[in-house]
């Protein structure tokens, strides 16, 4: 029943769901069940793609709740991305052990290598995933909490506020480069094991972060679309399109921006955290803002303000990223502009502004 009422007049967001319940049936299927010669089998590597453009879908559902529903401009959100990646990746490095390339059973190798002592007192605790499972969540929330509070009460708005962000994911990017911060440096975070007592080869874990992947994104989903119906999520729309005449009718705007601002940056440092183990990999590049500019190119060419539309954009534009970075890589940066530039110009509100108004037609 609150599913129903929940998905009321979102037919978009019930065929995405239903299509998501079925790749999530099918995809582990063809992989764990077809033998690998047969035409229908679906490797391990195709699996963790998929996966990975999973993640990549979260984060842009965390980004159209800020940019679409609210009316912010968020040119940051990869580094919460990367900072739930990096407490991850710091689990991870946990979990190895006497295993690394220097056997220290309780130093990664990063740190043997630049003659470290001892564990520095903030990688304590994430030999225990439960509390990486917090760290996940609150660290991308604090500091979008802590950013939000002085950014939102300055009433700093529009492109201002877009550069700040911006400007907040380049210092972190620069902070992480630096060996000295214990965060691995260049080389970031890699030689990943185990997680939670699994090896992370098997083609079992592979699928199960696949379907982790998938459960995210619809809890995700389902939760921001809670927050559009609530009356939160009325307020917030009221924001994007007239924050002064609410202010003058008396509602606290900063307060809307600073809790929805929070939760967008929480999912954002989940869909990291999914995103590392699959990859095998987190290093400083994650927090280029490139990266979030990226992601914001993303839900345009999908579709702001429907969520939906904003996992359409990340799928297919890292679909056309895995082909052109393939086949022609040093074609991929003007085939992305291109296609922002051709959405823009033709397609203001996306691919699924293209489907509504072929909806609009037949009826």
């Amino acid at each position: 029943m609150f599913l129903k009422n929940l998905l009321k007049d979102d037919r978009g967001g019930q065929i995405f769901l239903i299509v998501l319940l079925a790749v999530s049936i099918i995809v582990p299927l063809l992989n764990m069940f077809v033998p690998e010669g047969n035409i229908f089998y679906l490797s391990t590597y195709t699996v963790t793609l998929l996966g990975k453009y999973l993640t990549y879908a979260l984060l842009a559902i965390a980004v159209d709740l800020v940019w679409g529903i609210l009316g912010i401009l968020t040119l940051g959100h990869g580094a919460f991305f990367a900072l739930g990646g990096y407490a991850m990746g710091m689990y991870l490095m946990r979990q190895i052990g006497d295993r690394g390339v220097y056997g220290d059973p309780l130093l990664p190798d990063f740190m043997v290598f630049l003659d470290w002592k001892k564990l520095p007192w903030f990688w304590q605790g994430f030999d225990h995933f439960w509390f990486a499972a917090i760290i996940i969540m609150l660290v991308p929330g604090l500091l979008a909490y802590i950013f939000g509070w002085l950014t939102f009460r300055s009433r700093v708005t529009g492109v201002y506020l877009s550069i700040i962000t911006q400007a907040l994911t380049y210092a972190l990017m620069l902070a992480f480069f630096r060996n000295e911060l214990g965060f691995g440096g260049n080389n970031g975070l890699t030689d990943f094991k185990d997680i939670i007592g699994f090896s992370l080869q098997t083609d079992g874990a592979r699928v199960s972060l696949f379907l982790a992947s998938a459960i995210a994104l619809a809890a995700g989903y389902l939760s921001c679309r809670a927050i559009v119906k609530s009356k939160l999520g009325r307020v917030a729309i009221a924001v994007r399109d007239g924050e002064d005449r609410l202010r003058f009718i008396g509602y606290r705007v900063e307060n809307v921006k600073l809790w929805i601002f929070t939760f967008s940056a929480i999912l954002a440092g989940i869909a990291g955290a999914l995103y590392v183990p699959q990859v095998a990999i987190i290093n400083p590049g994650e927090f280029s803002p490139l990266v979030s500019i990226e992601i914001v190119v993303w839900v345009a060419i999908g579709g702001r303000s429907t969520l939906y539309g904003a996992v359409i954009g990340a799928i297919l534009v890292n679909l056309s990223k895995t082909y052109f970075t393939g086949a022609f890589p040093e074609v991929w940066l003007y085939a992305l502009g291109g296609l922002f530039v051709f959405s823009t110009m033709y397609l203001p509100r996306g691919v699924t502004g293209l489907f509504e108004r072929k909806q609009v037609q037949h009826a």
